[in-house]
Protein backbone atom coordinates (compact mmCIF):
# COMPACT_ATOMS: atom_id res chain seq x y z
CA UNK A 1 0.00 0.00 0.00
CA UNK A 2 2.87 2.39 0.79
CA UNK A 3 4.65 1.68 -2.49
CA UNK A 4 1.44 2.28 -4.45
CA UNK A 5 1.01 5.60 -2.73
CA UNK A 6 4.61 6.52 -3.53
CA UNK A 7 4.07 5.90 -7.25
CA UNK A 8 0.90 8.02 -7.25
CA UNK A 9 2.73 10.89 -5.54
CA UNK A 10 5.42 10.89 -8.24
CA UNK A 11 3.01 10.96 -11.13
CA UNK A 12 0.87 13.60 -9.44
CA UNK A 13 3.86 15.90 -8.92
CA UNK A 14 5.01 15.52 -12.55
CA UNK A 15 1.55 16.31 -13.95
CA UNK A 16 1.12 19.28 -11.62
CA UNK A 17 4.42 20.78 -12.74
CA UNK A 18 3.35 20.48 -16.35
CA UNK A 19 -0.01 22.12 -15.58
CA UNK A 20 1.74 24.97 -13.77
CA UNK A 21 3.87 25.69 -16.85
CA UNK A 22 0.82 25.58 -19.10
CA UNK A 23 -1.13 27.85 -16.75
CA UNK A 24 1.60 30.50 -16.96
CA UNK A 25 1.22 30.88 -20.75
CA UNK A 26 -2.55 30.53 -20.77
CA UNK A 27 -4.60 33.70 -21.44
CA UNK A 28 -6.81 34.82 -18.55
CA UNK A 29 -9.17 37.47 -20.02
CA UNK A 30 -12.87 38.22 -20.18
CA UNK A 31 -13.25 35.71 -23.01
CA UNK A 32 -12.46 32.89 -20.55
CA UNK A 33 -16.06 32.93 -19.34
CA UNK A 34 -17.20 31.66 -22.71
CA UNK A 35 -15.39 28.34 -22.20
CA UNK A 36 -15.60 25.63 -19.59
CA UNK A 37 -13.30 26.03 -16.63
CA UNK A 38 -10.59 23.44 -16.14
CA UNK A 39 -12.13 22.32 -12.87
CA UNK A 40 -15.52 21.94 -14.61
CA UNK A 41 -14.23 20.11 -17.70
CA UNK A 42 -15.23 16.47 -17.96
CA UNK A 43 -11.61 15.30 -18.32
CA UNK A 44 -10.34 17.20 -15.28
CA UNK A 45 -9.30 15.24 -12.22
CA UNK A 46 -9.65 16.13 -8.58
CA UNK A 47 -6.06 17.34 -8.42
CA UNK A 48 -6.69 20.21 -10.97
CA UNK A 49 -7.85 22.99 -8.71
CA UNK A 50 -5.43 25.80 -9.66
CA UNK A 51 -2.12 27.03 -8.44
CA UNK A 52 -3.37 28.15 -5.01
CA UNK A 53 -4.29 24.62 -3.72
CA UNK A 54 -1.31 23.12 -1.91
CA UNK A 55 -0.42 19.54 -2.68
CA UNK A 56 0.12 17.33 0.34
CA UNK A 57 2.87 14.80 -0.32
CA UNK A 58 2.86 11.96 2.25
CA UNK A 59 6.07 11.05 3.97
CA UNK A 60 7.55 7.66 3.18
CA UNK A 61 9.31 5.57 5.82
CA UNK A 62 12.59 3.67 5.43
CA UNK A 63 10.64 0.47 5.25
CA UNK A 64 8.69 1.62 2.27
CA UNK A 65 11.92 2.70 0.58
CA UNK A 66 13.43 -0.69 1.12
CA UNK A 67 10.37 -2.38 -0.32
CA UNK A 68 10.55 -0.19 -3.37
CA UNK A 69 14.25 -0.84 -3.84
CA UNK A 70 13.81 -4.60 -3.62
CA UNK A 71 12.45 -5.74 -6.99
CA UNK A 72 11.61 -9.18 -5.65
CA UNK A 73 9.92 -7.91 -2.55
CA UNK A 74 6.28 -8.12 -1.71
CA UNK A 75 5.49 -4.76 -3.47
CA UNK A 76 6.18 -5.95 -7.02
CA UNK A 77 2.52 -6.79 -7.76
CA UNK A 78 1.34 -3.46 -6.38
CA UNK A 79 4.03 -1.64 -8.36
CA UNK A 80 2.91 -3.27 -11.63
CA UNK A 81 -0.67 -2.18 -11.05
CA UNK A 82 0.59 1.37 -10.29
CA UNK A 83 2.46 1.44 -13.59
CA UNK A 84 -0.70 0.50 -15.46
CA UNK A 85 -2.65 3.22 -13.66
CA UNK A 86 0.12 5.64 -14.46
CA UNK A 87 -0.06 4.81 -18.21
CA UNK A 88 -3.83 5.17 -18.22
CA UNK A 89 -3.82 8.48 -16.38
CA UNK A 90 -0.99 9.81 -18.59
CA UNK A 91 -3.13 9.50 -21.75
CA UNK A 92 -5.95 11.34 -19.96
CA UNK A 93 -3.52 14.09 -19.01
CA UNK A 94 -2.36 14.45 -22.60
CA UNK A 95 -5.94 14.78 -23.78
CA UNK A 96 -6.49 17.47 -21.17
CA UNK A 97 -3.38 19.33 -22.29
CA UNK A 98 -4.56 19.13 -25.89
CA UNK A 99 -7.93 20.63 -24.92
CA UNK A 100 -6.21 23.42 -23.00
CA UNK A 101 -4.05 24.26 -26.02
CA UNK A 102 -7.10 24.46 -28.28
CA UNK A 103 -8.78 26.79 -25.78
CA UNK A 104 -5.65 28.97 -25.69
CA UNK A 105 -5.61 29.21 -29.52
CA UNK A 106 -9.29 30.20 -29.59
CA UNK A 107 -8.68 32.84 -26.95
CA UNK A 108 -5.76 34.17 -28.96
CA UNK A 109 -7.98 34.40 -32.07
CA UNK A 110 -10.69 36.29 -30.15
CA UNK A 111 -8.05 38.63 -28.74
CA UNK A 112 -6.76 39.46 -32.23
CA UNK A 113 -10.29 40.17 -33.48
CA UNK A 114 -11.00 42.44 -30.53
CA UNK A 115 -7.72 44.28 -31.03
CA UNK A 116 -8.56 44.85 -34.69
CA UNK A 117 -12.00 46.24 -33.78
CA UNK A 118 -10.47 48.57 -31.22
CA UNK A 119 -8.00 49.87 -33.81
CA UNK A 120 -10.84 50.55 -36.25
CA UNK A 121 -12.99 52.30 -33.66
CA UNK A 122 -10.31 54.62 -32.37
CA UNK A 123 -9.72 57.65 -34.61
CA UNK A 124 -6.21 59.02 -34.37
CA UNK A 125 -7.08 62.32 -36.10
CA UNK A 126 -9.74 63.33 -33.59
CA UNK A 127 -7.47 62.39 -30.71
CA UNK A 128 -4.68 64.46 -32.22
CA UNK A 129 -7.00 67.49 -32.68
CA UNK A 130 -8.23 67.22 -29.10
CA UNK A 131 -4.65 66.97 -27.92
CA UNK A 132 -3.72 70.14 -29.84
CA UNK A 133 -6.69 72.00 -28.33
CA UNK A 134 -5.68 70.90 -24.82
CA UNK A 135 -2.12 72.08 -25.47
CA UNK A 136 -3.36 75.49 -26.60
CA UNK A 137 -5.55 75.76 -23.52
CA UNK A 138 -2.62 74.82 -21.30
CA UNK A 139 -0.43 77.48 -22.94
CA UNK A 140 -3.14 80.12 -22.49
CA UNK A 141 -3.54 79.18 -18.83
CA UNK A 142 0.22 79.37 -18.32
CA UNK A 143 0.29 82.83 -19.90
CA UNK A 144 -2.53 84.00 -17.64
CA UNK A 145 -0.79 82.63 -14.57
CA UNK A 146 2.47 84.33 -15.57
CA UNK A 147 0.68 87.65 -16.09
CA UNK A 148 -0.97 87.41 -12.69
CA UNK A 149 2.36 86.57 -11.02
CA UNK A 150 4.09 89.48 -12.74
CA UNK A 151 1.33 91.84 -11.67
CA UNK A 152 1.64 90.67 -8.07
CA UNK A 153 5.44 90.97 -8.09
CA UNK A 154 5.11 94.54 -9.41
CA UNK A 155 2.53 95.44 -6.75
CA UNK A 156 4.60 94.07 -3.83
CA UNK A 157 7.68 96.36 -4.24
CA UNK A 158 5.42 99.35 -4.92
CA UNK A 159 3.69 98.71 -1.59
CA UNK A 160 6.97 98.15 0.26
CA UNK A 161 8.79 101.31 -0.94
CA UNK A 162 6.64 103.93 0.90
CA UNK A 163 6.70 101.77 4.02
CA UNK A 164 10.46 102.26 4.60
CA UNK A 165 10.60 105.97 5.45
CA UNK A 166 7.49 105.92 7.58
CA UNK A 167 7.40 102.99 9.91
CA UNK A 168 4.66 104.57 11.99
CA UNK A 169 2.11 104.50 9.15
CA UNK A 170 2.17 100.72 8.79
CA UNK A 171 -1.34 100.32 10.17
CA UNK A 172 -2.87 102.84 7.76
CA UNK A 173 -0.98 101.30 4.77
CA UNK A 174 -2.20 97.84 5.66
CA UNK A 175 -5.74 99.10 5.88
CA UNK A 176 -5.49 100.90 2.54
CA UNK A 177 -3.92 97.79 0.98
CA UNK A 178 -6.72 95.59 2.26
CA UNK A 179 -9.33 98.07 0.98
CA UNK A 180 -7.66 98.16 -2.44
CA UNK A 181 -7.47 94.36 -2.58
CA UNK A 182 -11.15 94.14 -1.63
CA UNK A 183 -12.11 96.66 -4.28
CA UNK A 184 -10.01 94.81 -6.87
CA UNK A 185 -11.56 91.49 -5.91
CA UNK A 186 -15.05 92.97 -6.07
CA UNK A 187 -14.32 94.49 -9.47
CA UNK A 188 -12.97 91.19 -10.78
CA UNK A 189 -15.98 89.29 -9.47
CA UNK A 190 -18.46 91.71 -11.03
CA UNK A 191 -16.81 92.67 -14.31
CA UNK A 192 -14.16 89.99 -14.86
CA UNK A 193 -16.45 87.89 -17.04
CA UNK A 194 -17.27 90.86 -19.29
CA UNK A 195 -13.59 91.77 -19.60
CA UNK A 196 -12.79 88.20 -20.67
CA UNK A 197 -15.39 88.49 -23.45
CA UNK A 198 -13.31 91.21 -25.11
CA UNK A 199 -10.15 89.11 -25.19
CA UNK A 200 -8.99 88.53 -28.77
CA UNK A 201 -8.77 84.88 -29.80
CA UNK A 202 -7.87 83.27 -33.12
CA UNK A 203 -10.84 82.28 -35.24
CA UNK A 204 -11.49 78.60 -35.70
CA UNK A 205 -11.75 77.60 -39.34
CA UNK A 206 -14.54 75.06 -39.53
CA UNK A 207 -14.97 73.16 -42.78
CA UNK A 208 -18.58 72.32 -43.56
CA UNK A 209 -19.18 68.86 -44.87
CA UNK A 210 -20.95 68.77 -48.23
CA UNK A 211 -23.81 66.35 -48.63
CA UNK A 212 -23.78 63.93 -51.58
CA UNK A 213 -26.20 64.46 -54.45
CA UNK A 214 -29.56 62.84 -53.75
CA UNK A 215 -32.87 63.08 -55.63
CA UNK A 216 -34.88 63.01 -52.41
CA UNK A 217 -32.73 65.72 -50.81
CA UNK A 218 -32.98 67.82 -53.96
CA UNK A 219 -36.80 67.75 -54.00
CA UNK A 220 -36.93 68.47 -50.27
CA UNK A 221 -34.68 71.54 -50.65
CA UNK A 222 -36.79 72.84 -53.53
CA UNK A 223 -39.95 72.51 -51.44
CA UNK A 224 -38.27 74.24 -48.52
CA UNK A 225 -37.21 77.10 -50.80
CA UNK A 226 -40.75 77.41 -52.13
CA UNK A 227 -42.26 77.45 -48.64
CA UNK A 228 -39.68 79.98 -47.39
CA UNK A 229 -40.29 82.35 -50.31
CA UNK A 230 -44.09 82.11 -50.04
CA UNK A 231 -44.53 85.09 -47.60
CA UNK A 232 -42.41 87.31 -49.86
CA UNK A 233 -44.30 86.31 -52.98
CA UNK A 234 -47.63 86.87 -51.23
CA UNK A 235 -46.51 90.35 -50.14
CA UNK A 236 -45.50 91.22 -53.71
CA UNK A 237 -48.82 89.88 -55.03
CA UNK A 238 -50.76 92.06 -52.57
CA UNK A 239 -48.78 95.15 -53.57
CA UNK A 240 -49.41 94.49 -57.26
CA UNK A 241 -53.10 93.90 -56.49
CA UNK A 242 -53.25 97.31 -54.75
CA UNK A 243 -51.56 98.98 -57.73
CA UNK A 244 -53.85 97.19 -60.23
CA UNK A 245 -56.99 98.10 -58.22
CA UNK A 246 -57.97 94.45 -57.96
CA UNK A 247 -60.35 95.44 -55.18
CA UNK A 248 -61.57 98.97 -55.83
CA UNK A 249 -62.68 99.65 -52.24
CA UNK A 250 -59.45 98.33 -50.72
CA UNK A 251 -57.22 100.30 -53.11
CA UNK A 252 -59.24 103.48 -52.61
CA UNK A 253 -59.07 103.23 -48.81
CA UNK A 254 -55.32 102.50 -48.95
CA UNK A 255 -54.73 105.47 -51.29
CA UNK A 256 -56.66 107.90 -49.04
CA UNK A 257 -54.96 106.70 -45.84
CA UNK A 258 -51.49 106.87 -47.43
CA UNK A 259 -51.89 110.34 -48.90
CA UNK A 260 -53.34 111.67 -45.63
CA UNK A 261 -50.44 110.17 -43.63
CA UNK A 262 -47.86 111.65 -46.01
CA UNK A 263 -49.52 115.09 -45.94
CA UNK A 264 -49.51 115.21 -42.14
CA UNK A 265 -46.04 113.63 -41.81
CA UNK A 266 -47.21 110.32 -40.39
CA UNK A 267 -45.82 108.03 -43.11
CA UNK A 268 -43.14 106.40 -40.94
CA UNK A 269 -45.48 105.82 -37.95
CA UNK A 270 -48.02 104.35 -40.36
CA UNK A 271 -45.54 101.80 -41.74
CA UNK A 272 -44.39 100.89 -38.22
CA UNK A 273 -48.01 100.41 -37.11
CA UNK A 274 -48.65 98.14 -40.13
CA UNK A 275 -45.59 96.05 -39.22
CA UNK A 276 -46.83 95.70 -35.61
CA UNK A 277 -50.30 94.76 -36.85
CA UNK A 278 -48.85 92.12 -39.17
CA UNK A 279 -46.82 90.58 -36.33
CA UNK A 280 -49.88 90.55 -34.08
CA UNK A 281 -51.91 88.76 -36.74
CA UNK A 282 -49.11 86.25 -37.25
CA UNK A 283 -49.11 85.58 -33.49
CA UNK A 284 -52.84 84.89 -33.52
CA UNK A 285 -52.47 82.64 -36.57
CA UNK A 286 -49.69 80.74 -34.81
CA UNK A 287 -51.99 80.28 -31.79
CA UNK A 288 -54.60 78.57 -33.98
CA UNK A 289 -56.82 81.46 -35.16
CA UNK A 290 -58.06 81.36 -38.75
CA UNK A 291 -57.35 84.84 -40.11
CA UNK A 292 -56.91 85.71 -43.78
CA UNK A 293 -55.56 89.19 -44.42
CA UNK A 294 -54.88 89.15 -48.13
CA UNK A 295 -56.26 91.15 -51.03
CA UNK A 296 -55.70 88.33 -53.51
CA UNK A 297 -57.36 85.05 -52.44
CA UNK A 298 -54.80 82.33 -51.84
CA UNK A 299 -55.04 79.30 -54.08
CA UNK A 300 -54.12 76.06 -52.36
CA UNK A 301 -51.78 74.06 -54.53
CA UNK A 302 -52.02 70.27 -54.49
CA UNK A 303 -49.23 68.75 -52.44
CA UNK A 304 -47.74 65.70 -54.06
CA UNK A 305 -46.66 63.02 -51.62
CA UNK A 306 -42.95 62.25 -51.91
CA UNK A 307 -42.18 59.02 -53.68
CA UNK A 308 -39.90 56.69 -51.85
CA UNK A 309 -38.71 54.52 -54.74
CA UNK A 310 -37.90 56.35 -57.97
CA UNK A 311 -36.79 54.76 -61.19
CA UNK A 312 -33.69 55.88 -63.05
CA UNK A 313 -35.68 57.77 -65.66
CA UNK A 314 -37.81 59.52 -62.97
CA UNK A 315 -34.67 60.57 -61.10
CA UNK A 316 -33.13 61.89 -64.31
CA UNK A 317 -36.31 63.80 -65.20
CA UNK A 318 -36.43 65.24 -61.67
CA UNK A 319 -32.85 66.46 -61.96
CA UNK A 320 -33.63 68.02 -65.34
CA UNK A 321 -36.69 69.86 -63.98
CA UNK A 322 -34.79 71.21 -60.98
CA UNK A 323 -31.86 72.20 -63.16
CA UNK A 324 -34.20 74.05 -65.52
CA UNK A 325 -35.83 75.97 -62.66
CA UNK A 326 -32.45 76.81 -61.15
CA UNK A 327 -31.17 77.90 -64.57
CA UNK A 328 -34.12 80.26 -65.12
CA UNK A 329 -33.89 81.66 -61.58
CA UNK A 330 -30.15 82.27 -61.81
CA UNK A 331 -30.64 83.81 -65.26
CA UNK A 332 -33.15 86.35 -63.96
CA UNK A 333 -30.94 87.26 -61.01
CA UNK A 334 -27.92 87.61 -63.31
CA UNK A 335 -29.89 89.88 -65.67
CA UNK A 336 -30.89 92.19 -62.80
CA UNK A 337 -27.34 92.40 -61.42
CA UNK A 338 -25.78 92.94 -64.87
CA UNK A 339 -28.25 95.70 -65.69
CA UNK A 340 -27.46 97.52 -62.45
CA UNK A 341 -23.74 97.13 -63.09
CA UNK A 342 -24.01 98.42 -66.67
CA UNK A 343 -26.13 101.37 -65.46
CA UNK A 344 -23.35 102.58 -63.16
CA UNK A 345 -20.46 101.67 -65.51
CA UNK A 346 -21.58 104.00 -68.35
CA UNK A 347 -22.13 101.13 -70.78
CA UNK A 348 -25.12 103.05 -72.18
CA UNK A 349 -23.98 106.70 -71.80
CA UNK A 350 -27.34 108.25 -72.71
CA UNK A 351 -29.10 106.25 -69.95
CA UNK A 352 -26.45 106.80 -67.27
CA UNK A 353 -26.46 110.52 -68.13
CA UNK A 354 -30.10 110.78 -67.03
CA UNK A 355 -29.26 109.15 -63.71
CA UNK A 356 -26.28 111.48 -63.31
CA UNK A 357 -28.42 114.61 -63.83
CA UNK A 358 -31.11 113.32 -61.45
CA UNK A 359 -28.57 112.71 -58.69
CA UNK A 360 -27.13 116.22 -59.08
CA UNK A 361 -30.64 117.74 -58.89
CA UNK A 362 -31.43 115.70 -55.75
CA UNK A 363 -28.13 116.75 -54.16
CA UNK A 364 -28.76 120.47 -54.80
CA UNK A 365 -32.34 120.19 -53.52
CA UNK A 366 -31.18 118.45 -50.33
CA UNK A 367 -28.70 121.29 -49.69
CA UNK A 368 -31.19 124.16 -50.00
CA UNK A 369 -34.65 122.74 -49.23
CA UNK A 370 -35.79 121.52 -45.79
CA UNK A 371 -36.11 117.79 -45.36
CA UNK A 372 -39.82 118.00 -44.54
CA UNK A 373 -40.62 119.46 -47.96
CA UNK A 374 -38.36 116.90 -49.70
CA UNK A 375 -40.01 114.02 -47.81
CA UNK A 376 -43.50 115.38 -48.60
CA UNK A 377 -42.69 115.70 -52.31
CA UNK A 378 -41.17 112.21 -52.50
CA UNK A 379 -44.08 110.63 -50.59
CA UNK A 380 -46.75 112.32 -52.75
CA UNK A 381 -44.93 111.33 -55.95
CA UNK A 382 -44.57 107.70 -54.79
CA UNK A 383 -48.27 107.44 -53.87
CA UNK A 384 -49.50 109.01 -57.11
CA UNK A 385 -47.19 106.87 -59.24
CA UNK A 386 -47.98 103.64 -57.39
CA UNK A 387 -51.77 104.00 -57.27
CA UNK A 388 -52.56 106.07 -60.40
CA UNK A 389 -49.74 106.34 -62.94
CA UNK A 390 -48.74 102.66 -62.88
CA UNK A 391 -52.40 101.65 -63.19
CA UNK A 392 -52.77 103.76 -66.34
CA UNK A 393 -49.47 102.57 -67.81
CA UNK A 394 -50.34 98.89 -67.25
CA UNK A 395 -53.66 99.34 -69.00
CA UNK A 396 -52.09 101.31 -71.90
CA UNK A 397 -48.80 99.65 -73.02
CA UNK A 398 -48.20 102.11 -75.89
CA UNK A 399 -48.47 105.03 -73.50
CA UNK A 400 -46.08 103.29 -71.12
CA UNK A 401 -43.50 102.67 -73.85
CA UNK A 402 -43.50 106.42 -74.64
CA UNK A 403 -43.65 108.19 -71.25
CA UNK A 404 -42.75 105.75 -68.43
CA UNK A 405 -39.13 106.83 -67.93
CA UNK A 406 -38.06 104.21 -65.30
CA UNK A 407 -39.58 101.41 -67.41
CA UNK A 408 -37.87 102.68 -70.57
CA UNK A 409 -34.51 102.95 -68.82
CA UNK A 410 -34.77 99.48 -67.28
CA UNK A 411 -35.84 97.73 -70.49
CA UNK A 412 -33.19 99.48 -72.59
CA UNK A 413 -30.37 98.52 -70.23
CA UNK A 414 -28.40 95.67 -71.84
CA UNK A 415 -27.06 92.54 -70.17
CA UNK A 416 -23.61 91.10 -70.80
CA UNK A 417 -24.80 88.44 -73.30
CA UNK A 418 -26.69 91.14 -75.21
CA UNK A 419 -23.58 93.32 -75.32
CA UNK A 420 -21.57 90.37 -76.60
CA UNK A 421 -24.13 89.68 -79.34
CA UNK A 422 -24.12 93.33 -80.34
CA UNK A 423 -20.34 93.44 -80.59
CA UNK A 424 -20.26 90.22 -82.64
CA UNK A 425 -23.00 91.54 -84.92
CA UNK A 426 -21.15 94.81 -85.51
CA UNK A 427 -17.88 92.99 -86.25
CA UNK A 428 -19.55 90.57 -88.66
CA UNK A 429 -21.41 93.46 -90.32
CA UNK A 430 -18.15 95.34 -90.85
CA UNK A 431 -16.45 92.27 -92.30
CA UNK A 432 -19.43 91.57 -94.52
CA UNK A 433 -19.56 95.14 -95.86
CA UNK A 434 -15.81 95.11 -96.49
CA UNK A 435 -15.99 91.78 -98.34
CA UNK A 436 -19.04 92.89 -100.35
CA UNK A 437 -17.33 96.14 -101.37
CA UNK A 438 -14.26 94.30 -102.58
CA UNK A 439 -16.43 91.76 -104.42
CA UNK A 440 -18.59 94.49 -106.01
CA UNK A 441 -15.56 96.48 -107.05
CA UNK A 442 -13.91 93.48 -108.71
CA UNK A 443 -16.54 91.22 -110.28
CA UNK A 444 -20.07 92.50 -109.68
CA UNK A 445 -22.17 93.35 -112.75
CA UNK A 446 -23.12 96.94 -113.36
CA UNK A 447 -26.86 96.38 -113.00
CA UNK A 448 -26.63 94.99 -109.45
CA UNK A 449 -26.40 97.36 -106.51
CA UNK A 450 -24.20 96.78 -103.43
CA UNK A 451 -27.13 96.16 -101.11
CA UNK A 452 -28.49 93.39 -103.32
CA UNK A 453 -25.04 91.84 -103.57
CA UNK A 454 -24.41 91.79 -99.80
CA UNK A 455 -27.79 90.27 -99.08
CA UNK A 456 -27.02 87.38 -101.41
CA UNK A 457 -24.23 85.81 -99.33
CA UNK A 458 -24.17 84.32 -95.85
CA UNK A 459 -20.90 83.70 -94.02
CA UNK A 460 -20.03 80.90 -91.63
CA UNK A 461 -17.02 80.49 -89.35
CA UNK A 462 -14.94 79.15 -92.25
CA UNK A 463 -16.07 81.54 -95.00
CA UNK A 464 -19.01 82.08 -97.33
CA UNK A 465 -21.81 79.56 -97.02
CA UNK A 466 -21.98 78.55 -100.66
CA UNK A 467 -18.20 78.08 -100.83
CA UNK A 468 -18.06 75.87 -97.72
CA UNK A 469 -20.72 73.45 -99.02
CA UNK A 470 -20.03 73.85 -102.79
CA UNK A 471 -23.53 75.14 -103.51
CA UNK A 472 -24.90 77.86 -105.71
CA UNK A 473 -24.81 81.45 -104.56
CA UNK A 474 -28.59 81.54 -104.13
CA UNK A 475 -28.51 78.90 -101.39
CA UNK A 476 -28.36 80.42 -97.95
CA UNK A 477 -29.76 79.36 -94.52
CA UNK A 478 -33.34 80.17 -93.70
CA UNK A 479 -34.10 83.06 -91.36
CA UNK A 480 -34.91 80.68 -88.52
CA UNK A 481 -31.47 79.06 -88.59
CA UNK A 482 -29.08 81.80 -89.69
CA UNK A 483 -26.66 80.82 -86.92
CA UNK A 484 -27.49 77.11 -87.21
CA UNK A 485 -28.21 74.51 -84.54
CA UNK A 486 -25.32 72.92 -82.71
CA UNK A 487 -25.53 69.12 -82.77
CA UNK A 488 -23.53 65.96 -83.40
CA UNK A 489 -23.88 63.82 -86.52
CA UNK A 490 -24.07 60.07 -85.81
CA UNK A 491 -23.35 58.04 -88.95
CA UNK A 492 -24.00 54.44 -87.99
CA UNK A 493 -22.76 53.13 -91.34
CA UNK A 494 -19.20 54.07 -90.40
CA UNK A 495 -17.10 51.92 -88.06
CA UNK A 496 -14.25 54.30 -87.23
CA UNK A 497 -14.85 56.38 -84.07
CA UNK A 498 -13.66 59.57 -85.79
CA UNK A 499 -16.20 59.12 -88.58
CA UNK A 500 -18.97 57.70 -86.42
CA UNK A 501 -19.63 60.89 -84.41
CA UNK A 502 -18.89 64.44 -85.55
CA UNK A 503 -19.66 67.68 -83.73
CA UNK A 504 -20.80 70.64 -85.77
CA UNK A 505 -23.64 72.94 -86.86
CA UNK A 506 -26.77 72.07 -88.86
CA UNK A 507 -28.27 74.47 -91.44
CA UNK A 508 -31.43 74.31 -93.56
CA UNK A 509 -31.68 76.07 -96.92
CA UNK A 510 -34.47 76.08 -99.45
CA UNK A 511 -33.30 72.84 -101.08
CA UNK A 512 -30.61 71.32 -98.86
CA UNK A 513 -29.83 70.12 -95.34
CA UNK A 514 -26.21 71.11 -94.58
CA UNK A 515 -23.99 69.95 -91.71
CA UNK A 516 -20.69 71.79 -91.07
CA UNK A 517 -18.14 69.85 -89.01
CA UNK A 518 -16.41 71.75 -86.22
CA UNK A 519 -13.05 70.00 -86.79
CA UNK A 520 -10.57 71.72 -89.02
CA UNK A 521 -9.91 69.92 -92.29
CA UNK A 522 -11.23 69.55 -95.78
CA UNK A 523 -14.82 69.96 -96.80
CA UNK A 524 -15.18 66.16 -97.05
CA UNK A 525 -16.13 66.06 -93.38
CA UNK A 526 -19.16 68.26 -94.10
CA UNK A 527 -22.47 66.68 -95.09
CA UNK A 528 -24.96 67.98 -97.65
CA UNK A 529 -28.33 66.24 -98.08
CA UNK A 530 -30.84 67.24 -100.72
CA UNK A 531 -34.33 67.59 -99.26
CA UNK A 532 -35.93 65.77 -102.18
CA UNK A 533 -33.68 62.75 -101.53
CA UNK A 534 -34.97 62.31 -97.98
CA UNK A 535 -37.26 59.28 -97.66
CA UNK A 536 -38.15 59.64 -93.99
CA UNK A 537 -37.63 62.15 -91.21
CA UNK A 538 -38.70 61.70 -87.60
CA UNK A 539 -37.78 62.57 -84.02
CA UNK A 540 -35.26 60.22 -82.46
CA UNK A 541 -34.11 59.31 -78.97
CA UNK A 542 -30.48 58.19 -78.82
CA UNK A 543 -30.75 56.49 -75.41
CA UNK A 544 -34.02 54.75 -74.59
CA UNK A 545 -33.28 55.03 -70.84
CA UNK A 546 -33.60 58.83 -70.91
CA UNK A 547 -37.05 60.37 -70.32
CA UNK A 548 -39.00 62.34 -72.89
CA UNK A 549 -38.86 62.00 -76.66
CA UNK A 550 -35.12 62.54 -76.95
CA UNK A 551 -32.94 65.27 -78.45
CA UNK A 552 -32.24 63.94 -81.95
CA UNK A 553 -33.58 63.88 -85.52
CA UNK A 554 -33.25 60.78 -87.74
CA UNK A 555 -33.04 61.33 -91.50
CA UNK A 556 -33.23 58.43 -93.95
CA UNK A 557 -31.83 58.62 -97.49
CA UNK A 558 -31.36 56.01 -100.25
CA UNK A 559 -27.56 56.32 -100.04
CA UNK A 560 -27.40 55.23 -96.38
CA UNK A 561 -28.30 51.84 -94.96
CA UNK A 562 -29.11 53.24 -91.51
CA UNK A 563 -30.64 56.67 -90.84
CA UNK A 564 -28.37 59.60 -90.13
CA UNK A 565 -28.95 60.95 -86.62
CA UNK A 566 -28.44 64.58 -85.65
CA UNK A 567 -28.33 64.26 -81.85
CA UNK A 568 -27.71 66.42 -78.77
CA UNK A 569 -29.83 69.29 -80.13
CA UNK A 570 -31.08 71.67 -77.48
CA UNK A 571 -33.70 73.18 -79.84
CA UNK A 572 -34.69 69.87 -81.36
CA UNK A 573 -38.41 70.61 -81.77
CA UNK A 574 -37.76 73.93 -83.52
CA UNK A 575 -35.26 72.31 -85.89
CA UNK A 576 -37.60 69.40 -86.63
CA UNK A 577 -40.52 71.71 -87.45
CA UNK A 578 -38.35 73.83 -89.76
CA UNK A 579 -36.85 70.84 -91.60
CA UNK A 580 -40.18 69.05 -91.90
CA UNK A 581 -42.06 72.12 -93.18
CA UNK A 582 -39.37 72.86 -95.76
CA UNK A 583 -39.32 69.19 -96.77
CA UNK A 584 -43.11 69.16 -97.27
CA UNK A 585 -42.92 72.42 -99.20
CA UNK A 586 -40.22 71.16 -101.57
CA UNK A 587 -41.81 67.75 -102.15
CA UNK A 588 -45.25 69.27 -102.83
CA UNK A 589 -43.71 71.80 -105.23
CA UNK A 590 -41.77 69.05 -107.08
CA UNK A 591 -44.84 66.79 -107.31
CA UNK A 592 -47.01 69.62 -108.65
CA UNK A 593 -44.38 70.54 -111.26
CA UNK A 594 -44.12 66.93 -112.37
CA UNK A 595 -47.91 66.60 -112.72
Amino acid sequence: RDSNRHVKVKQKSAVLNMLKKLDKIRFRGHKRDEFLDLAESPNASDTECGDEIPVKIPRTSTRDNEELRDPAGPGTIIMASGVQDFNRTESDRLNEIKGHLEIALLEKHFLQEELRKLREETNAETLRQELEKERQRRLELEQKVNEVLKARTEEVPAAQQPAKPQTQANGTDKRSHTVCSRLQKWFCDKFGEYVEDFRFQPEENTVETEEPLSARRLTENMRRLKRGAKPVTNFVKNLSALSDWYSIYTSAIAFIIYMNAVWHGWAIPMFLFLAILRLSLNYLIARGWRIQWSIVPEVSEPVEPPKEDLTVSEKFQLVLDVAQKAQNLFGKMADILEKIKNLFMWVQPEITQKLYITLWAAFIASCFLPYRIIGLAMGLYAGIKFFLIDFIFKRCPRLRAKYDTPYIIWTSLPTDPQLKERSNATVSRRLQTAASRSYVGSSAPTGISRDEDTSRFHTTKRGNFHEVFNLSENERPLAVCENGWRCCLINRDRKMPTDYIRNGVLYVTENYLCFESSKSGSSKRNKVIKLTDITDIQKYKVLSVLPGSGMGIAVSTPSTQKPLVFGAMVHRDEAFETIFNQYVKITSASSSSES
